[in-house]
């Protein structure tokens, strides 16, 4: 799956494609259905009403909310009731006027926007400018931030309007926006996995996104060797379950940034890496002691949080020196 038009975005070329809510000429039917999925809303077309057409996609995976919003004519939309959670647009083509409380941005496929929940709101999208638009849960959002900084939050969660698309940081977090989509499209979502990915895209974001944490975030305080045993510890006894490193963290009493500096330091890894690791360890003696004829390699992988086969395979031969397959019919 490449590029949408062109514009460098990781997403597949028809973002949700089995997730359709609505597809419709009606302006008011349109602004209803958008209303309850994102806030309520005012909608209005430009001039060329006559081409108006509204597809709206949208799914839910955890605190995330992922959709695809295309109007085909030029709109101007406005808000002033708050929301629950952020919302980041996306251009995929073509751009949008934002101005968001008192500031005001330019979006288009190099620069998405973060609007806050509590900041009134109005944007003209240009004609032919679908969005992918990710919402993302302000209380879960803030409860992941206590359990990374090891702290209460002594003040209110914000984010800076523009978002650089192109800078690593962000690219890093639509790399794992476009591994929520392809995990859509499949007919399976695995808890195991689906936990991991909503944190892992929680922590890339506020990485990637200027806010008021964005230096406390930078912080690595020293921590002891005892608390990454404790962690190993953990990880070891708990494999099975959809752990996130906010979780280990929050267990053994240290920040996330903490934890990852003492794992690096203690370890030379991440705690992700070596549940990674716990798990692959415990695949291969699954695989080795399973009987060929009644399981197979992607039902043992999947059910230890490894959706992608071809990924998994690349992990294990790498650990292992060969194929899971091979292992499964020895």
């Amino acid at each position: 799956m490449g590029p949408v038009g062109g514009t460098g975005h990781p997403f597949p070329a028809a973002p949700l494609a089995y997730y359709e809510v609505i597809d419709t000429t009606d302006v008011e039917e349109a602004r209803l259905v958008g209303s309850r999925i994102f806030r309520n809303h005012q909608l209005q077309p430009d001039a060329d009403r006559s081409a108006f057409r509204a597809v709206l996609r949208s799914a839910v995976v955890g605190g995330l909310t992922l959709s695809y919003v295309d109007y085909r004519v030029g709109v101007r939309i406005s808000t002033t009731v708050p929301s629950s959670g952020f919302l980041v647009h996306i251009p995929l083509t073509g751009r949008a006027d934002i101005r968001c409380g008192r500031d005001t941005a330019i979006s288009d496929p190099a620069t998405a926007v973060v609007i806050d929940p509590s900041d009134h709101l109005d944007m003209t999208w240009s004609q032919e400018a679908p969005q992918l638009v990710v919402c993302i849960d302000r209380e879960r959002l803030e409860q992941h931030l206590r359990r990374t900084l090891g702290r209460t939050l002594d003040r209110p969660l914000r984010f800076g309007l523009g978002m650089d698309l192109k800078s690593a940081a962000a690219r890093a977090w639509l790399n794992i926006v476009d591994l929520l989509l392809r995990e859509l499209a499949t007919s399976a979502h695995e808890p195991l996995a689906v936990a991991e990915l909503e944190a892992l895209a929680f922590q890339r974001f506020l990485l990637a996104q200027p806010s008021t944490f964005s230096s406390a975030l930078s912080d690595e305080r020293p921590v002891a060797p005892r608390a990454i045993q404790k962690a190993m510890s953990l990880v070891e006894d708990h494999a099975t379950e959809p752990l996130t490193v906010e979780e280990i963290a929050e267990a053994v009493g240290v920040g996330v940034r903490s934890l990852q500096a003492g794992f690096r330091r203690f370890a030379d890894t991440t705690p992700m890496s070596y549940l990674r690791d716990v798990r692959l360890n415990r695949i291969h003696g699954e695989l080795r002691a399973a009987d060929p004829g009644s399981v197979s390699v992607t039902e043992v992988a999947a059910r230890w949080g490894f959706l992608h086969a071809g990924r998994f395979a690349v992990q294990y031969r790498e650990r292992f020196g060969e194929k899971p397959s091979t292992t499964l019919r020895r």
